[in-house]
């Protein structure tokens, strides 16, 4: 019994453990930083940070199959191993006070990126000058949208995430007083006027701007700076087929129809976060170094008004000087002076502090290890030779 128990505590504790973890994170950011430049950064991410085994195919074939540990996997089990060596190997004491303390920061360094992997969200805030939004959009992540528009003062809209569409399967929502079947969807195409399309295939759709419109399937977007735009068929059911339905972020609108009396439209776009105040432009700022085109100065002068009536107030955001606001940092990302046009980058990172935290434990435990050292060489030395270093 004891050596079933002593067994798992001597591999994660080993050292070599460690080593070999090293190797292969090495190994997996090379891996990553080659394929890059086939699947761009964000499928990078997923594919060999973001996740627990990296699979591969099999060539010829739809067939996945394991190839190597994901990130995940290897940061999981190297946060495992240090935090055992820290509870089994090590022992408190003034002379490993400098050990512990860089060991306890690289440990909350590893968490720490495993909570920015999981809670991390980015978003983008468009605005143009004397517009107001309270909502930013996510434009890697999309949502089918029925909206309610027969109300006199407010619509009310029901979000179904995109990932409910993949399975083309049936669609039910306690708010909805019929039923979507999604019969056909398209993680990435293109729309074209079936006139500018003659030889494509008819469309499954049979209301709204569908049937005019030619579905042209197109490769995963993996780029940072692409967007990728679905498309999808959903047939609208009650007591009778109320139509089939092409939706798309591509359309400019959403397409309206009507059912026992009331008004609603049915639409695709990118996935929207409300938040509790409202962000208006004021002015843009675009400066170039005289003589030239240089860019010298992005800024966007906003006002930040929030429901509760606490906080009203005009915030200048310019490049490295984000505007820091109940939880979400907003960076300077886009700009057109001339359309009167920016761009907010909104980051959402509750644990964007402990990287700095971690870094500065581990400096400060390198340095006390150090000190001590020092220290203890220095004592160790004949009295005669301290006090020529004195001197």
């Amino acid at each position: 019994m004891r050596r079933f128990l002593s067994s798992p505590i001597a591999l994660f504790t080993s050292l070599r453990l460690t080593v070999v973890l090293i190797v292969l994170s090495i190994l997996l950011v090379v891996a990553a930083t080659l394929d890059q430049v086939n699947l761009g950064l964000l499928a990078v991410q997923e594919k060999y940070l973001r996740a627990f085994i990296v699979f591969g195919r099999l060539p010829g074939t739809n067939i996945a199959v394991p190839l190597f540990p994901g990130g995940y996997l290897i940061g999981g089990l190297l946060l495992l191993n240090l935090i055992a060596a820290h509870v089994y190997r090590f022992r408190f004491s003034w002379r490993s006070a400098g050990v512990q303390l860089t060991h306890a920061g690289l440990i909350l360094l590893l968490f720490g990126e495993l909570l920015t992997g999981l809670w991390q969200r980015e978003s983008l805030l468009q605005l143009r000058e004397g517009e107001t939004r309270r909502y930013m959009e996510d434009f890697q992540r999309n949502e089918l949208v029925i909206i309610d528009t027969s109300g006199e003062k407010t619509d009310r809209v029901v979000s179904i995430p995109e990932a409910l569409l993949v399975g083309r399967g049936a669609i039910q929502d306690p708010a909805l007083p019929f039923q979507l079947r999604v019969t056909d969807y398209a993680p990435n195409a293109e729309l074209q006027m079936r006139s500018q399309s003659p030889h494509a295939p008819p469309s499954p759709a049979t209301a709204g701007v569908g049937p005019r419109i030619a579905v042209q399937r197109l490769k995963q977007v993996s780029k940072s700076d692409e967007r990728r735009v679905p498309a999808a068929f959903v047939e609208i059911t009650a007591a009778h087929s109320l139509g089939t339905w092409l939706v798309s972020p591509g359309l400019a609108e959403p397409q309206s129809f009507t059912h026992e009396g009331r008004t609603y439209q049915i639409g695709m776009r990118a996935k929207r976060y409300y938040v509790p105040y409202s962000v208006t432009l004021l002015q843009v700022t675009h400066d170039t170094y005289p003589g030239s085109d240089i860019p010298k100065n992005f800024a966007s002068r906003v006002r930040v008004r929030s429901d509760d009536r606490r906080d009203d107030r005009e915030v200048t955001i310019f490049m490295n000087n984000p505007l820091r606001y109940r939880g979400l940092t907003f960076y300077q990302h886009q700009m057109n002076k001339a359309e009167g046009f920016t761009g907010l980058q909104v980051v959402r990172n509750p644990s964007w502090v402990l990287p700095y935290v971690s870094s500065a434990m581990m400096g400060l435990g390198l340095a006390v290890q150090f000190g001590l050292h020092l220290i203890g060489f220095v004592r160790r030395r004949p009295a005669g030779n301290r006090r020529a270093l004195a001197t």
